[in-house]
């Protein structure tokens, strides 16, 4: 019996359909991404924000936990080889990013939100320098000034002093890059959709934990609150956590990291801009459009230059 090589036409046909389904994971992440700081202001809006952090991811969590048992991967949730790594992802990727988003959302609006979590590329290029030795060139110092400008420029100095929310956004993506080097050092070969059941179990028992210790079961959401959060929460959780996680994974298993992150990070404060107009109400001023522009450009350069000299 012969078996023969695919022909050039079917693996460059192949190669096109994974690119195809690469760039539409994208586009759904980036969307999915624009409606999650708008929802955020909403939810925390009618709840304190450790009861939305808490319950929005024990949403994620329960899916997470019913895919894995399709899967018959539970095990590996509670393997003693991983619980330890998964725990501290869980904890600092999950359980303080998601304190410090919500809480900042519910003091800032949706539009601070979704450029105050662009600064993620200055940590990601501190740490790299610090603890992974990677020293940056001057490229991506220069696109690295330019996002924190463009941020600076859209919040404004004078409201990033006095507004606490501006602070715990900006700090949010502190969380999730330490949470990155636990994955780097620790558990680089755990699959990305056992990672990610990992912050939404183990986070949103983490987040109840915190939420009953600061008395909240004392400060329940008012009677009529509550049944919009029936919705709100689940979509929080599930359809912009959970899934927006899982179409990320799947964009950049079919798009080289640079480039899905060149189409997705941009887009996201851009479509939040008209998530928060649908939803809040708010109007993005021409400052904020210029922040924006300034940052996209400064992330997109990021993305595209070299890591280390």
């Amino acid at each position: 019996m012969s078996t023969r090589a695919p022909s050039t036409a079917v693996i460059v046909t192949s190669a096109r359909r994974e690119e195809r389904l690469g760039l539409l994971f994208a586009a759904l992440c980036a969307l999915l991404g624009a409606f999650t700081a708008p929802v955020s202001k909403l939810n925390t809006s009618g709840a304190d924000p450790a009861f939305v952090a808490a319950f929005a991811t024990l949403c994620g969590g329960a899916l997470a936990l019913l895919q894995l048992a399709w899967r018959r991967e539970l095990r590996l949730l509670v393997s003693r080889q991983l619980a330890p790594g998964l725990v501290a992802v869980a904890f600092l990727g999950t359980g303080v990013a998601f304190l410090l988003f919500f809480e900042g959302s519910q003091r800032s609006t949706a539009i601070e939100a979704a450029l105050c979590v662009q600064s993620e590329p200055a940590y990601a290029l501190l740490f790299a320098w610090v603890v992974l030795g990677h020293t940056p060139t001057v490229a991506r110092i220069a696109a690295t000034l330019a996002i924190l400008c463009g941020i600076a420029i859209a919040v404004g100095i004078d409201r990033a002093r006095g507004s606490t929310g501006v602070w715990l956004l900006l700090a949010t993506p502190l969380a999730w890059q330490l949470s990155h080097l636990v994955v780097l050092r620790r558990l680089r070969e755990v699959p990305p959709h056992v990672l990610t059941a990992a912050r939404y179990v183990y986070g949103g028992l983490l987040l109840l934990l915190a939420w009953i210790a600061q008395g909240g079961l004392d400060h329940l959401p008012p009677l009529e609150n509550r049944r919009s959060l029936l919705l709100t929460l689940p979509l929080q959780g599930v359809v912009l956590g959970w899934c927006g996680t899982l179409t990320w994974y799947n964009a950049i298993k079919r798009l080289d990291l640079a480039r899905a992150t060149a189409i997705v990070v941009p887009s996201v404060p851009l479509l939040s801009f008209g998530a928060s107009f649908l939803l809040l109400g708010e109007v993005a001023s021409p400052r904020e459009w210029l922040g924006l522009a300034i940052t996209a450009a400064g992330v997109v350069a990021f993305v595209r230059t070299e890591g280390a000299g």
